[in-house]
């Protein structure tokens, strides 16, 4: 029967490799074998720059996993499940893996369908996650915005499901993050002019990083081009909210009543 070694993603935080965790540290430096997401085959890799900036010595053995950038899903099928049969392939040496994550690795991040595809070709395969800083949570600390207070409600979404979409949950949501938004930044700012929201949004790339780039200005950037690690934060005072149900609330006083 074979042994397989553990799975574990390590969340690395957004760019800043002081906001990597005491756990995923102490994981990096386990003796577990070092797996990297890139793009391209001998491209560099955002993720294992976090860890080589934060004094980590990147071992011999680190290997790559290609993961390209395309909606061909004949491409994407192919590269998920290379990497994956990769993956399994070293696990089944008995030596625990370690799997770079810039970010979270439970938001919009490349782990949570790797682990999914390892497990389906080695159900005894055990899978860790380690939490970390989200790149949004990062975003609004560096541009000392807050994402919600109280009752104030927050989406996070990708850019890309489309202007109407995001017109739509300006009005049901106090703050919204756009993520990615490299590709429709025109089309938002657009939209965020019409909606009179320019002053309270705010553009943030490379959050973390040595070139970070904090945007207050958002409609400068209209024409301009921007890192494909970029995201905005639009918050809308102007949203009409429903009245709330405090039903917890109402529990507990009823109890305390019945025991008066």
């Amino acid at each position: 029967m074979t042994r397989y070694g553990k799975l574990i993603g390590a969340s690395l935080g957004p760019g800043d490799p002081e906001l990597i965790t005491r756990r995923a540290w102490s994981a990096l430096q386990s003796g577990a074998r070092w797996l990297y997401p890139v793009k391209k085959a001998e491209e560099s890799s955002y993720a294992l720059s976090i860890a080589a900036r934060g004094g980590l010595a990147i071992p011999a053995d680190a290997e790559q996993l290609v993961f390209p950038m395309t909606r061909n899903a004949e491409v994407l099928a192919k590269a998920w499940a290379r990497a994956a049969a990769r993956t399994v392939e070293l696990l089944a040496a008995g030596r625990d893996l370690v799997f770079l994550v810039e970010g979270d690795a439970s938001t919009f991040a490349t782990f949570g369908h790797l682990a999914r595809v390892v497990r389906e070709l080695a159900p005894a395969v055990v899978v860790e996650t380690i939490p970390g800083v989200s790149s949004f949570a990062a975003a609004a600390a560096a541009a000392e915005v807050t994402l919600a207070e109280e009752d104030e409600t927050l989406a996070v979404i990708p850019a890309a499901y489309g202007i109407e979409i995001i017109d739509h949950l300006l009005d049901e949501f106090d703050t919204l993050v756009l993520m990615k938004v490299k590709p429709l930044v025109d089309e938002v700012i657009d939209l965020l002019e019409r909606r009179g929201l320019l002053a309270t949004s705010c553009f943030i790339e490379k959050v973390g990083a040595p070139d970070e780039r904090i945007v207050r200005d958002v409609a400068g950037l209209k024409g301009t081009q921007v890192n494909y690690l970029s995201l905005m934060l639009v918050q809308n005072p102007k949203r009409v909210r429903g009245e709330l149900r405090r039903g917890c609330r109402r529990r507990r006083e009823s109890a305390g009543s019945a025991v008066a």
